[in-house]
This record gives structure tokens, C-alpha cells and sequence, in this order.
């Protein structure tokens, strides 16, 4: 008896392949919640790290806990010289994303005994990987510059730290509050493309640096991770708010992608994306006006007159590379900030994961030929 054909799904979208309870989105009235909490209430009262905390382990830690935490990712932010050895031969031409890949993944061959049984090495893990990544990305930054990595500082808090080893220069305070929520807003997103690879490797019980340096690889795919760099180029090539309707209705016409709009599950304005243009608008009265703002605002303007009927709107890499910018943040690195923020999400779903894990083995559906013969070389044509 023939089993019934499977029914196949271009990406398995809309296929739920897990439970969670980490995060939730509703895209038709744009609300996205961490552990049942509002990101709006996150982004206005919380911190990263809290909210790191709040992803990991499923609930908001008390005074106590929230400052051993603190203290600890504080104490697991140098990285080991062999790491910094390491990296001193990537080449300078190298993307960000690439060299981020490779040394989470040699993060494993100093910390990788598995022991995922274990409580303490599961928080060890997470410690380490929320504390060294931002140093990892801030010292290739300087590294393929030709200088030395600047060492952590032990007196800023997280972001205010990640901006001074990348700036070598002490952030004004709402520039490190800024940031900080900008990593809030990029930590959990529910099943998107690099979480799943995340489970998909995590479930076959490897180390959880292996698991983030899957992530951060299929992170740096540009239909994921880099869209608001591209976000930038198009604001350049706008140049101006007069150019801004005859470009997008050019995109239109010719059916372009307009970078920074549309969402596979949001289809009202991303509520991050609402966030960032607030913090854009108080960056720009701390550090002066950008000149691509009123473009941006043309732009959404201009997609909403004639794509919003098709619930096309802005998403949260509209308004990001604005406010990275702004930071003193290349636009290479806007990706790496992204991986900055979602290991946080990632290393939930992986501790999720643990309590129930299964290995990913899906099915495919083969429409290939059978019975054929083999053919001698000398008779193929």
C-alpha cells in the first residue's frame, strides 16, 4: 500500500516545527512580546541584559540575580590571546559576519566538554556567549584596521562597553541607552531562519557554540541579516526627497524590492520599527540632524500610499541602520550588531530545546527519475 504524498512547503512556511514559549508575534495588529511582556514596556524599562535574562530563563530575575549576572558576563569579556591570534590572520578584506562565524565556533575548542546535563555549564555557556561575541566583533573591527583590540572596560555597563571597544571613546549616556535597546529590540523574533538553524543543530546535542556559529552563518544571508545596510544604499541612491516618489515608483513598476518593507508575518508597521524612529529622532537632537532622515520618512510615505493596502509596511531594519550610523557604527557591522543582540534568543530557544530535544530529521518530497541504467564513460555524449 503507497503512503499518501507528502505536502510539500516551499520553506516550510506557515509549518509549525516547534512549542515555545519564549516569544510571541501577532502580525495583523503588530505586537511582539518576550515571555508574555510587551516589547514596548521591554524597550522603556528594561535593560539587555534583563531582558537576556528574561528570554533564557523564562522570568524576570530579582535585584540579586540581575546583578550577579551583570557582574559575570562583566567578568567573561576578555577574550583568550589564541582567539586574538587567530583573528590577527583573517584577512582585512574579510566581511564581519565571516570572521564572527569563525571564532564563536573556536570559542568550542577551549569551553566545548558537552556537558549539557549540567546546570553550571549551561549558564557557563550562556555567559561566555553573550559576554565575548561583542568583544569578538569589536576586535576584528579595530584588528583589520591594523590595530590592537581594545581591552573590555570593567566600569561600563554592557552597551556602553561594546561602543567604547569599538570607538575606543566613552558613549554619552543616551547614546549607550540607545543602543542598548536596539539590542532589546533585535534579541527574539520566534521562528525565523536563523533560530531554526540554530535548533536544527542544537538538536543533534552539539556545543552551543557550535549552535551560534550556525546562527550567525545563516544570519549573514542578505534575505535575514543585512537588509538595513542595504536600507542605507538606498537612501543614497534616493539623494534627495524630490527623487523619493519617482524611485519608489520605479521599484513598483518594475517590481524591485524596496528594502526596509514588507515582513513574512507583520502586515501592519513592525512595532521595533516604531521604536527605532523614536530613538533615531532623540540621537538626532544629542548628535545632530541626518540627512537621510527626510528621505526615510518619503520613502514610507510613498510605499504606504501605494503598497499599505497590501500590508506592506515598514519592518525593523528601516529605521536600524539610521541609528547605527549615527553611533559611529560602519555599515558592515550592522549585521554583527544583529548577532550581538539574537544570541540572547538564540541560546533560549537552545535551552528550550534541551528539556524536549528530538533530532531534526524532515522529510522531502522526490520528484527526481528511477530505474535508470548506468552509462560507460566512453558512451556519454
Amino acid at each position: 500500500m503507497t503512503q499518501p504524498a507528502c505536502q510539500y512547503q516551499p520553506g516550510l512556511e506557515g509549518i509549525p516545527v516547534a512549542q515555545s514559549s519564549v516569544s510571541f508575534v501577532d502580525g495583523k495588529n503588530g505586537i511582539l512580546e518576550y515571555r508574555g511582556i510587551n516589547i514596548e514596556e521591554l524597550a522603556q524599562k528594561s535593560t539587555f541584559l534583563e531582558t537576556a535574562y528574561l528570554l533564557i530563563w523564562g522570568k524576570l530575575p530579582t535585584k540579586e540575580e540581575l546583578a550577579t549576572f551583570q557582574d559575570e558576563v562583566t567578568r567573561h569579556r576578555r577574550i583568550k590571546y589564541h582567539i586574538r591570534d587567530m583573528m590577527k590572520c583573517f584577512p582585512e578584506s574579510g566581511h564581519p559576519m565571516d570572521a564572527l562565524q569563525t571564532s564563536a565556533a573556536a570559542l568550542g575548542l577551549f569551553y566545548s566538554r558537552r556537558a549539557l546535563a549540567k546546570e553550571e555549564y549551561i549558564r557557563d555557556a550562556v555567559i561566555r556567549l553573550l559576554a565575548k561575541i561583542p568583544t569578538m566583533v569589536a576586535a576584528f573591527a579595530q584588528m583589520r584596521n591594523g590595530n590592537d583590540p581594545i581591552k573590555p572596560s570593567e566600569h561600563l555597563n554592557y552597551s556602553a562597553n561594546f561602543l567604547y571597544m569599538l570607538t575606543e571613546k566613552e558613549p554619552e549616556p543616551l547614546e549607550a541607552r540607545i543602543f542598548d535597546v536596539c539590542l532589546m529590540l533585535h534579541a527574539e523574533h520566534t521562528m525565523n531562519a536563523s533560530t531554526f538553524s540554530a535548533m536544527v543543530t542544537a538538536s543533534t546535542l552539539t556545543d552551543p557554540y557550535a549552535v551560534v556559529a550556525s546562527a550567525v552563518g545563516t544570519l549573514a544571508g542578505p534575505l535575514h541579516g543585512g537588509a538595513n545596510e542595504e536600507v542605507l544604499l538606498m537612501l543614497e541612491q534616493i539623494g534627495s526627497v524630490e527623487n523619493v516618489r519617482p524611485y519608489i515608483e520605479d521599484c513598483i513598476k518594475h517590481k524591485k524590492k524596496i528594502m526596509g518593507f514588507g515582513h513574512r508575518v507583520y502586515k501592519v508597521k513592525d512595532p521595533r520599527a516604531k521604536i527605532l524612529q523614536q530613538l533615531a529622532e532623540r540621537l538626532f537632537e544629542l548628535t545632530g540632524y541626518d540627512e537621510y532622515y527626510e528621505i526615510a520618512l518619503e520613502v514610507e510615505k510613498v510605499v504606504a500610499e501605494h503598497l499599505g493596502h497590501k500590508g506592506i509596511y515598514a519592518n525593523v531594519d528601516f529605521y536600524s541602520g539610521l541609528v547605527y550610523r549615527k553611533l559611529g557604527i560602519k555599515s558592515d557591522l550592522f549585521t554583527p550588531m544583529f548577532a550581538i543582540s539574537r544570541v540572547a534568543g538564540w541560546l533560549a530557544h537552545w535551552k528550550e530545546q534541551l528539556a524536549v530535544n528530538r533530532i531534526f530529521r524532515p522529510t522531502q518530497v522526490y520528484v527526481g527519475e528511477h530505474n535508470q541504467s548506468y552509462i560507460p564513460i566512453e558512451e556519454r555524449s
